[in-house]
Formats: structure tokens, sequence, C-alpha cells
């Protein structure tokens, strides 16, 4: 396996692991236990809701540079004045697009006042992602996964300090939260922009905004693909809270229910992104080699979807088994309705896992056109499952309209990267991951009086059973002879 793409793995992991957790399981779920299930609720609403339009900020730049760069690193130095500019004359477009609609939905002064800080912690967001490309095109994957925990570590800090403390715990308010989200993106926007400039890999990179027509127009032309999708993407992902607010008459409580079920999924689906982050920019370098060898491809996407079937079968099935102990060990109230929409939920995170191996593998290909027209369906399927389930079964049925989404989404990528490169699946390989499939779910009709031995029987099972039934062999990952 190429050393650049194991040590992005090692690393981007390692450190995620450590702090994701304790972002999510710790600080998340004592903000909600503070604050509640509706205040939660409303702040996770509009959060999405300025989610959706993220893509406005970016339109794509952030993929398109990531692959770029991979492939032509000198035009870093060329390029970064101009497109931190064009990033600022998005910001506006971004800010009248979210607040008109926000207009038109019928948002009320005190949801605008929280939306006006969410867009700019999305702005700050997006300006990170930004950076963080420049070091993934570098193959730099060192700086890419500390800037990749940065902001959430300073959130565990400052949130850590207020909910550790009796008085500031009792008086805690969803804004306060808010704001210390913003605090740790500009610390972190500021680190990630002097470590860039001071990288030897962009030593005549000057931080100067320069506004030139035709570039930028370059730019965003051979960007627009990818911002149609992530903007597809992020509609279909993360419209169901939002949708959930706006149909039900307790609409912010059934968003904080949703939000509750959906902490555990986010989770999981940040560790599977996290395989797709070196995966892009080595992707790209196979796909653009002039005598592109179609085994490397083929079997760098076997690799990896041997490693995201064991993780998602492993955690889809053991945790929606355990959904009533898992929501009573992180909150305090709905704890029984959490686990309803958390069993089925969950199950969204194996549909989702494909998505980032042969959907990073479509996107490094070029094949855009087809990924935008899957989302647009799966998005329109989306909205039409939930219009139909949340009027009959509230956060449940959004959670189904979810499952069903993401799975058409998988489903439709998987048939694409087959076609276009001509994969093969042995008999040999679809009964491992048969036999692993029913290995995990037996494993999980054994119960066990303790939660945490449960969890630790069903892990090292399917650890040995993965090294068992797969070839984990790293050197056919990628091949040693593309160089980083």
């Amino acid at each position: 396996m190429n050393k650049k793409l194991v040590s992005g793995l090692f690393w981007v992991l390692l450190l995620n692991i450590i702090v994701k957790p304790l972002w999510i399981l710790g600080i998340e779920v004592g903000v909600q236990n503070a604050v509640g299930a509706e205040a939660y609720g409303f702040y996770f609403s509009i959060f999405n809701f300025a989610y959706i339009f993220n893509i406005l900020l970016d339109l794509g730049i952030t993929n398109f540079n990531t692959r770029n760069i991979a492939q032509h690193p000198h035009l870093i130095n060329k390029h970064f004045g101009g497109i931190l500019t064009i990033k600022l004359l998005l910001l506006a477009l971004y800010l009248v697009v979210t607040f008109t609609v926000g207009l038109l939905i019928g948002y009320n002064s005190k949801q605008f006042a929280l939306l006006a800080i969410l867009t700019f912690n999305q702005f700050l967001n997006s300006l990170i992602l930004y950076l963080r490309s420049n070091f993934e095109g570098l193959l730099l994957f060192k700086w890419d996964s500390v800037l990749s925990v940065l902001d959430r570590l300073l959130m565990i800090v400052i949130c850590g300090v207020l909910l550790l403390n009796t008085y500031t715990r009792s008086h805690f308010k969803i804004e306060y939260f808010v704001l210390a989200q913003t605090a740790a993106y500009l610390i972190t926007t500021i680190v990630a922009l002097a470590a860039l400039l001071h990288s030897r890999h962009s030593h005549a990179l000057k931080l100067r905004l320069r506004f030139n027509k035709p570039f930028s127009l370059a730019i965003l032309k051979q960007s627009a693909p990818f911002a149609l999708l992530v903007l597809l993407m992020a509609s279909y992902n993360r419209i169901d809270p939002v949708l959930l607010q706006r149909l039900l008459p307790d609409g912010d409580y059934q968003a904080g229910i949703y939000a509750s079920a959906f902490r555990l999924l986010d989770a999981l689906t940040m560790i599977a992104y996290l395989f797709s982050v070196p995966l892009l920019p080595i992707y790209s370098r196979l796909v653009k080699k002039e005598t592109q060898n179609p085994n490397e491809i083929a079997e760098t996407t076997k690799s990896m979807f041997s490693l995201v079937w064991v993780f998602s079968i492993t955690a889809a099935i053991t945790l929606s088994s355990m959904a009533t102990p898992l929501m009573e060990l992180l909150y305090t109230e709905h704890t029984e309705t959490s686990a309803q929409v958390f069993r089925i939920l969950i199950y969204g995170i194996i549909p989702i896992s494909f998505t980032y191996v042969f959907g990073t593998l479509l996107t490094a290909n070029g094949n855009l056109k087809q990924l935008n027209i899957f989302a647009a369906l799966s998005l329109l399927i989306n909205i039409g499952c939930n219009l139909w389930l949340i009027p009959r079964y509230a956060a449940t049925g959004s959670a189904w309209a979810s499952l069903i989404a993401q799975s058409f989404m998988a489903l439709t990528q998987m048939v694409a990267a087959f076609r276009i490169f001509h994969f093969r699946i042995s008999f040999d390989y679809l009964w491992r991951l048969l036999l692993f499939l029913v290995i995990v779910g037996c494993c999980n009709f054994i119960h066990f009086s303790s939660l945490w031995w449960h969890l630790l029987f069903v892990g090292i099972v399917a650890l040995i059973n993965a090294i068992l039934l797969f070839d984990f062999n790293l050197k056919k990952f990628i091949s040693p002879k593309i160089k980083a």
C-alpha cells in the first residue's frame, strides 16, 4: 500500500477516534441534556437549514482544489489568493439566499438571530475545509489530521468548562454552544492559514486577495458540477429535521428526538468519511495515469470496501440491537422514543459508508453528471417519503425516509462504478461478505448483563473474523509504484 495512504488513514483515524467521541458523546449529549430536547431541536433544525445551503460558500471549489492540487501541486501558489477572493464573494451570495429562504418559510426574529451566528460559523467551517484541501492535495495528511480535530478539541475545552461547572450548567443556553463554535472555528482558521503559509510545499504562497474575472469564472465553471452534487447530497442528508420542524405542531421537540438518534449515526459517518479523505487524491492520481491499470483501481476499491463493510455492518447491527440501553445511557428523557428512531436510522451507516468508497471513485473519475442525477433522485425520494411518513409517524417516519434515500444513492453509485470500471465480484468474495454478516448478526443474539461487555464481545468477534475472512494485506491497497 502506498505509504501516503497508510499514513493518511492512520493519523486521521487516530486523532478523530480520540477527539470525536468526546465531542459527540460528551459535549453534544451534555448540551442536549442541559437545555432539553425542545431547545436543542430548535437549534438542530436551524443548523441543518444553514448547512443545506453551505455549498453556496464553496460551489465545489474545495473538492475541485483537492483533486487539482493532487494532480498539479505547483498550482497552489497561483490559485490561492484568487480562490480566497471568490469565497468572500460567495459569502454574500450565501447570506442572501439563506435569509431569503428563511423569510419565505416563516422564520421569526428568534430563529433569524440564531441563523445569523450559524451562517457565520458555516463560512468559517467552509474556509477551514478549503485550507485543509490544500494539505490533502499536497498529501500532507498529518497537518490535515490535526486541523480535522482542532475545532472540536477547542469546543470540548470551552463547553466542557461550562458544563462541568454547576452554576453555568444550570444556566446554560443553546446560544453559548453556538458561540463556542464561533470561537473554535476562528482559532482553527488562523492556525490553518499560518501552517499553510509556512509550509515548505508552498514557500511562495502569499495571503493576498485579488479578483481575476476570467480566473474566477474558469474555477466556478470547473467546480459547478461539484457544487450541485454537494447541494443535492446536503439536502437529502440534512432536510429531515427541517421538515419535522415545519410539518408538525411539536416540530422542535420531534427534531430534538431525531437529533438524539442521529448523533451516533453522525459520529459513525464521520469515521466512514475519514476513509475517503486520503482516498480522493489517491484515486485522482490513479485515474490520471496515462498507463492506467484497472487492477490497481479494482484492488484499491475492493480493499476499502472490505474495510467499510466490516465497520458498517458491525456498527449497524450491534448498535441497533442495543438501541434502548444506549439511549438510556446517553439521555435523561425521551429515551424509548429516541430508541425507536435510532433502531432504524443507524442502518444508514451501511449505505453512507458505501457512498464514501464508490462516490469518491466516481468523483475522482469525473463522473459528476451521473452522481448529480443519482443525488437529485435521492432528494426527491427523501422529500416524498418524508411528506408521507412524518404526519403519520413523526421522527420515526423521517428515519425511514432517510434510510430509503441513502440506500438508493449507494445502490446507484455501486452499479455505475461496476459498469464504468468493469469490476467483477467473485463468488468467493461474495461468500465472505455474507458470512461476516451472518456471524455478526448471530453474535447480537447473545446478550450480556452489561452494554459494554456486549459491545466488547461483538467487537472482538468481528475483528477476528475480519482478519480471517478478508485479506487486509496493506500492499494490495495500492501499487507502491504510485508516487506521492
